[in-house]
């Protein structure tokens, strides 16, 4: 904060491209499903699944955030990328000002027992307990049970089927929702 305070926050430009995943997957039957499920819910509910992808704390590594955020929006997600260094109060504000159903936390560099159960604290303290809080990234597997104990509602690793998290995904914010 000391540095912060004199030099500014570091705003990297977010960038991503739409159609890239969506035409690597052409023709195959998974990927034309989760695109139907999405919707038959944005039909039923009258908008799209929205979700936030964030990087809180010190993790600048935001490849991977960028491949899910083009992914989700090729899936037919509504998607809205936070700023890199984002605190989780920040992220929460973000959450609720997009009227989001699910924060992705994109985690690369060990914040995730740490920086995932201060965004749950601080959607619930804002009154947005309702938002979905979701990791991915680099996180082992023995930090699982504590990430889910503290209000995340699924981890994806390296090497998750994307259009079969986001079937995964789409029912969680479906039961969510009633």
């Amino acid at each position: 904060m000391s540095m912060e305070k004199v030099f500014g926050r570091h705003r990297a430009e977010v960038k991503t491209l739409a159609g890239v995943y969506g035409a690597a997957y052409a023709g195959d039957e998974g990927f034309a499903a989760i695109q139907k499920s999405v919707e038959d819910f944005a039909e039923e509910e009258g908008r799209r699944p929205r979700m936030l992808v964030v990087k809180m704390g010190q993790d600048g590594h935001d490849r991977g955030a960028k491949v899910i955020a083009t992914a989700f929006a090729d899936i037919g997600f509504d998607v809205d990328v936070g700023p890199l260094f984002q605190t989780p109060e920040e992220a929460a504000q973000d959450a609720m000002d997009n009227d989001v159903h699910v924060i992705g936390i994109s985690s690369q560099a060990a914040g995730h027992k740490t920086l995932a159960p201060k965004l749950v604290e601080a959607l619930r303290a804002q009154g947005a307990g309702e938002i979905l809080v979701i990791c991915g990234g680099v996180i082992p597997q023995g930090d699982y049970e504590f990430l889910k104990n503290a209000g995340v509602k699924a981890i994806f690793g390296p090497g998750t089927n994307i259009p079969s998290a986001a079937q995964e995904i789409l029912q969680m914010i479906r039961d969510a929702r009633g």
